[in-house]
């Protein structure tokens, strides 16, 4: 066999660990591409993409005075020579793995679906149909918050002050903030997924509910930048109804899965049939006794009397 050619694959999915290893690097790679061929693309809408983002952050007017409808504002300011190239290589990054999206849940999907069965794998244009518009929706919740989140941070500013918001400090908060409420989304689709694959159970997932709802609660409130409870309430809700809305559909596909096979709940070891059946035993024979012939046993009452109780005694 030459050293090109390649092993032929398993029908049931199965893969060493360095076939594994060799699966996630191309899968990698894929994914590292296409962020890095959205990224140059969205370079060449960089000044859109800069003004989209900071729109939402309350600039004060030439006066000096904040805008109508708003209690405070901020002077905006670059500091640096090198900073202007490293805030456009951020926001087109952060835009490059945004428009992206569809590629890489792609190949995280096609990373876990060898694991699958050939009728489970027809999920995958649902997965991903699922996957963008959630990842979306993180991002649009982000940035309708964004204004909020400035405006609680720019209401500590003490009376008197003006206050000279860097541009770089402003992004760092934006990108992180699409960012982590764009993956936050996507949370209740991992575990749907890890249901699919076999790995995770309706059941085990609703017995962490409570765990859950307290984690997502603490998630919220640490990626969240500004303290007020609108902008975690906002981040939090949104995916403590997804997680029960995952939760249910691990219920469905869990109970079609007992449907087609009623051992789909249990292990390997579990689920393996022992044949308890008894075959049939053939007649017996008859089977004439050899042997040299016993003799009959001496009469009791031809044995002295002592030697009766010696046997009596022996018997007993």
């Amino acid at each position: 066999m030459s050293k090109s050619s390649k092993p032929p694959k398993s029908p049931d999915g199965r893969m060493s660990l360095g076939d594994h290893l060799r699966e996630l690097r191309n899968r990698l790679v894929k994914s590292v591409l296409a962020i890095v061929v959205c990224t140059i693309a969205a370079a060449f809408f960089k000044d859109k993409l800069l003004h989209f983002l900071m729109t939402p952050l309350p600039a004060c007017a030439a006066n000096g005075q904040p805008p109508a409808g708003v209690k405070h504002c901020a002077q905006i300011a670059v500091i640096g020579v090198t900073q202007p190239f490293s805030l456009t290589l951020k926001v087109c990054l952060t835009a490059g793995l945004v428009a992206a999206v569809p590629i890489w849940l792609y190949q995280l999907w096609a990373f876990i679906s060898p694991g699958l069965h050939k009728h489970e794998r027809r999920y995958s244009l649902a997965f991903l149909t699922a996957g963008t518009p959630l990842f979306l929706a993180g991002v649009t919740c982000a940035y309708l918050l964004m204004p909020t989140t400035i405006e609680v941070l720019g209401s500590f500013t003490p009376i008197g002050a003006q206050q000279i918001l860097p541009v770089d400090g402003y992004l760092n908060i934006a990108t992180r903030m699409l960012l982590v409420f764009g993956l936050a989304f996507e949370f209740p689709l991992l575990l749907v997924m890890l249901n699919f694959g076999g790995v995770l159970s309706a059941k085990r997932m609703a017995g962490w509910w409570r765990g859950m709802v307290m984690g997502i609660t603490v998630f919220a409130a640490v990626a969240t930048p500004s303290a007020d409870p609108i902008s975690m309430l906002a981040l939090a809700a949104p995916i403590w109804l997804l997680y029960f809305v995952a939760v249910g559909v691990a219920q469905l596909n869990d109970r079609r899965r007992r449907r087609n096979n009623p051992d789909a709940d249990l292990d390997d070891e579990e689920a393996s049939h022992v044949d308890l059946s008894v075959d049939a035993v053939e007649g017996a024979e008859s089977v004439a006794a050899s042997g040299p012939a016993v003799a009959s046993p001496t009469p009791r009452a031809s044995v002295p009397s002592a030697r009766a109780e010696q046997v009596d005694d022996d018997i007993t």
